[in-house]
């Protein structure tokens, strides 16, 4: 049976907080995060991130693997952590740059998730299917980094949702535009407002997600709607650009939103702020004290759904 086989991390930066698999077979290229210690986007895995776009940028669309250049596909954002996709931004982060009145660390921030979001968006301004793979809860920073992706699959039993509203904030890294992207600005304002968390089953009768998978099965369904798509890939590429130039989504717009954000950021008062200490808190008490887990050995294989 073949597999997935990890690239070589040396040639890919020794990451530490996100794991690169590639397939060979199908051109797929697999992104999975390994946030710590809690699972939000800190600058080290935003920066890590930001390093593989680069490479995948630097060899137009391909990448190092087994000492020879794979073209790339497709791309896949995933997760390594259980049940969780990922919870958002760095809100200790958020916290400590408010309570200085610190606009250009709130800003360097949330451009560099700009900067690392952009590409996928963009599908890398090359002929690459972006897919997001939800196996876990994706909150805030991570529902936004998730609907950066072209697809959207998503296993029934996780939520998704933008929480921002709750502390008096709102998700400044893309959630508007990229909802706006597949459903009315009315039914993305709903979702943001709200501030609550919806199922993976609700988001995919809103049309935000495209395709469900069973719980425990969002490896099969990847696997099931690639087979099922890669001999129309062509076509389902030109979709792809088509959807971009209908319902475009640029850098400098949402560049001008991180602007934005940062400016309500500093109009937070102290209850806003202990409720984001809270949510950290929270998020410190869902995946316990992560010990520094051994790294995935160079040549492991998974095996692929058959």
């Amino acid at each position: 049976m073949s597999g997935i086989s990890y690239t070589d991390e040396t040639t890919l930066g020794g990451f530490t907080q996100i794991e690169v698999a590639v397939d060979p077979e199908y051109g797929l290229v697999r992104l999975f995060f390994d946030p710590r210690p809690r699972p939000c986007f800190n600058p080290v895995i935003v920066s890590e991130i930001q390093q593989l776009h680069e490479i995948i940028l630097r060899h137009e669309g391909r990448i190092p693997h087994a000492g020879r250049l794979v073209p790339i596909n497709y791309y896949v954002i995933d997760s390594r952590l259980d049940g969780i996709f990922c919870l958002g931004g760095d809100l200790g982060l958020f916290v400590e740059a408010i309570r200085r009145g610190d606009a250009d660390a709130l800003f360097a921030y949330a451009k560099s998730c700009i900067d690392t979001l952009y590409p996928v968006i963009s599908h890398f301004d090359l002929p690459i299917a972006t897919i997001s793979l939800i196996r876990g809860d994706a909150l805030g920073g991570g529902f936004e980094a998730a609907l950066g992706s072209h697809t959207v699959i998503a296993e029934r039993q996780v939520k998704l949702g933008l929480p921002e509203i709750m502390f008096n904030l709102f998700p400044g890294m893309g959630a508007y535009n990229l909802l706006s992207r597949k459903v009315a600005p009315s039914i993305a304002e709903r979702i943001i407002l709200s501030g609550g968390s919806y199922s993976a089953e609700e988001m995919y009768e809103m049309g935000v997600v495209d395709q469900l998978a069973e719980p425990g099965k969002g490896e099969e369904t990847l696997y099931s709607f690639i087979r099922a798509h890669h001999k129309h890939r062509n076509g389902m590429l030109a979709i792809q650009t088509v959807s971009q130039l209908v319902r475009p989504v640029t850098y400098e717009e949402l560049i001008e939103v991180c602007r934005v954000w940062v400016e309500t950021c500093l109009r937070l008062d102290r209850k806003d702020l202990r409720m984001m200490e809270r949510l950290v808190q929270a998020q410190n008490r869902r995946v316990g004290v992560r010990p520094a887990a051994a790294r995935v050995q160079k040549g492991r294989s998974l095996a692929r759904p058959g």
